[in-house]
């Protein structure tokens, strides 16, 4: 008898979590779609989505506990029984923790919706310690918001569908694809919406604009700077709006003045008249327009900044809170709801300070995921405390961080050094112990909630059972738990979590049996009140935290510019892959296989290079092997590589030896980070490209 089951559940491809329906035939996935109830998904899924078949069927992912057996990295490994890897892991914590307390556990993750059970472990272990990936992402944007308005990034919602004007700068995103934005930002073209892309390449996204300008590497600041002297100057701004909800409007105005769209051009390669004709644009559709932050602008030396002064442009326009521009994020308190029940709360929250600085020797950042790389300092320099242990769960810094092999020595300082993956990665093959992570599509995870114009609560349900000997997270986290003694935490079943976060709000696990998500409100909120979380209420132009640490709120442009015969490292995303976790995907390595080398034609024909001709890129005493892709679609200072590419585990048969790691080729990297912002310049490196 044929056995057909529909689930709903939550993609695990990328950090965004798009909300899934699996169609499942005698426990073998058929088809995987976007859930087609969502309002903005549609029933669509990215390509990675769609690849979701093949992680479950690869058979070089991990599929048994593993504990090392040689030296580190050496790739000798034997497999032993879950009871084998907890009790292992557990002994390895406790002994740390009697010597040398509960913050000499550091644990980093991905991030994303699912974060409280790993927040509330780290808080159960007694460590304060708790980070993800940020500093390679985010932080830079994060801290933008937070320095101008008291709240992050994520309190403020991107309403593309009825926006007038979008203008994309540093953000990808018909490639760095989020589905529910990108097709709400479709809905808003085709209904008349203009679209402005600025990078130093010609995407994809810039392929669909407007209005494409391409900028000097480096230069977004100074080209911000321009806008901001415009509207100001040519009293082009919301008064109104200014008046009431910005402070520092004055010191602001002195502030840019230097920076005229004449001088802009200078620096950025943009015709001053270009400039000044899209800030008339941009006030002709306010306050419906959406200039966006940025999504990884963990990039340059003033990232902070360009983030900054985005926000500040928005602020500008009167589009804070306003339907069409940045709209505020309802929580379910917002639409008279109660939220899930927290798992953090079960634990007390540790005293101690982190092992990172952040929040106390950088008293501006915000404590959150703190800065993973100033924590791997700390395992080096044992300043505050030793940093004895490490958890890495779904998280790949050999991969997604500069300077690997500094890297491995900072951590060679660890007693114990622990990976739990649903695939082989570079810091999974360096780890003492792995522990096999069940795909997205084979476990099931504990309730989310989604904030935003109109937030929901979600579920991820099993849509198959696992293939080989692997565990959803609540299973590794709530086993380590009853080792450890952390009785918080030792739930017996997903449904007893599920029950504790569910109380109180007056939604019950039937409730998502119908959508597979449960709507809070009654439709989108637009709150016309605003509230600002600093302490004069408003938009505060000059921070008070970040210039009493030295920290410039209004901080003068610098120029950088490659030295001679060299060119700034850029790298990014294509629509197929998500960082180097699926390059082995054997979907999607039969899409894009390894990554080329773009470079400006007339720049390459300088170094004798034809469009297709093998090169080699060395910079920082590192170098690698590719083909050149010569294009007028770059800037004659920067290249261009896909990230994620140049694996050497010989258990990636795939993606073994395809493409160069661009993070290798960026030695020093981890010391190179904004001091403003938080973020790793990731950007600021040079390297110089010959013809084989």
């Amino acid at each position: 008898m044929t056995a057909k089951t529909s689930t709903f559940s939550v993609c695990g491809m990328c950090t965004v979590r798009c909300p899934i329906q699996v169609e499942t035939e005698n426990g073998i996935i058929r088809f995987i779609q976007g859930n087609p109830h969502m309002g903005g998904i549609k029933g669509a899924l990215c390509a990675r989505g769609a690849a979701g078949k093949a992680l479950v069927n690869d058979s070089e992912r991990i599929q048994r506990p593993m504990i090392r057996v040689g030296e580190r990295g050496q790739g000798h490994w034997k497999a032993i029984s879950w009871d084998e890897a907890l009790d292992y892991a557990a002994r390895q914590l406790d002994t740390i923790i009697k010597t040398y307390g509960g913050q000499s556990i550091l644990f980093s993750d991905r991030g994303g919706p699912f974060r409280d059970l790993h927040q509330a472990f780290v808080r159960g272990l007694g460590s304060p310690n708790w980070s993800n990936h940020d500093a390679s992402c985010a932080r830079n944007v994060h801290h933008a918001a937070l320095s101008l308005f008291g709240f992050g990034r994520k309190e403020l919602s991107y309403d593309f569908k009825n926006s007038r004007h979008v203008v994309l700068q540093t953000r990808n995103i018909f490639e760095a694809i989020n589905v529910k934005e990108v097709n709400d930002l479709m809905t808003g073209l085709e209904k008349g919406c203009k679209l402005t892309v600025i990078d130093t390449r010609a995407n994809v996204t810039a392929t669909k604009a407007n209005r494409f300008m391409m900028i000097r590497p480096g230069s977004d600041y100074a080209l911000n700077l321009a806008v901001i002297h415009t509207l100001l100057n040519n009293k082009l701004y919301n008064e109104a709006f200014a008046n009431q909800w910005i402070k520092g409007l004055d010191a602001l105005e002195q502030f840019v003045k230097p920076y005229t769209p004449e001088w802009a051009e200078t620096e950025t390669g943009i015709k001053a008249d270009e400039i000044v004709n899209l800030v008339r644009d941009l006030t002709m559709a306010a306050p419906a327009v959406v200039w966006h932050p940025g999504w990884m602008n963990a990039r340059y030396n003033d990232s902070f900044y360009m983030s900054r002064t985005i926000y500040i442009i928005n602020a500008l326009l009167g589009t804070i809170g306003a339907k069409g521009g940045m709209a505020l994020a309802n929580k379910p308190g917002d639409v008279g709801r109660k939220g899930l029940k927290k798992l953090v709360d079960r634990v007390p929250k540790p005293e101690g300070k982190r092992a990172d600085g952040v929040g106390w020797r950088h008293p501006y950042f915000d404590a959150g995921p703190g800065l993973i790389n100033l924590a791997y300092d700390a395992i080096e320099t044992e300043d505050p405390y030793p940093v004895k242990a490490y958890i890495a769960y779904r998280h790949d810094p050999l991969m997604a961080l500069p300077d690997p092999e500094r890297i491995k020595q900072k951590w060679s300082k660890l007693d114990f050094l622990m990976s739990v993956s649903f695939s082989w990665s570079d810091t999974a093959w360096h780890s003492d112990l792995v522990l096999p992570l069940s795909p997205y599509l084979e476990r099931e995870s504990i309730l989310a909630s989604k904030n935003g114009l109109n937030p929901y609560f979600f579920v991820r349900h099993r849509a198959v059972e696992p293939r080989y000997d692997t565990r959803s997270d609540w299973e590794i986290i709530c086993g380590l738990s009853k080792r450890l003694g952390i009785d918080a935490l030792a739930f017996n079943s997903i449904e007893e979590i599920w029950d504790y976060q569910l109380n109180g709000t007056g939604v019950s696990m039937a409730d998502f049996d119908a959508k597979g998500f449960v709507q809070l409100g009654d439709g989108p909120l637009y709150r016309s009140e605003l509230s600002f979380k600093t302490p004069s209420g408003k938009i505060e132009i000059v921070n008070d935290k970040w210039d009493s640490q030295g920290v410039l709120s209004l901080k003068p442009y610098e120029r950088t510019s490659p030295p001679e015969g060299r060119f700034r490292l850029t790298f990014g995303r294509c629509g197929v892959h998500t960082q180097g976790h699926t390059v082995n995907n054997s979907l999607l390595f039969e899409q894009v296989s390894e990554n080329t080398l773009w470079i400006n034609s007339k720049a390459g024909s300088q170094l004798g290079v034809s469009d297709g001709d093998m090169v080699e890129v060395s910079g920082n005493g590192k170098s690698g092997r590719l083909r050149a892709k010569l294009t007028e679609l770059i800037h004659p200072e920067a290249v261009f590589m896909l990230h994620g590419f140049g694996h050497r585990l010989p258990v990636e048969t795939r993606a073994f030896g395809k493409g160069v790691a661009d993070h290798e080729l960026m030695c020093g990297g981890l010391d190179k980070w904004d001091r403003a912002g938080g973020g790793i310049a990731l950007q600021e490196h040079f390297v110089s490209v010959s013809r084989v």
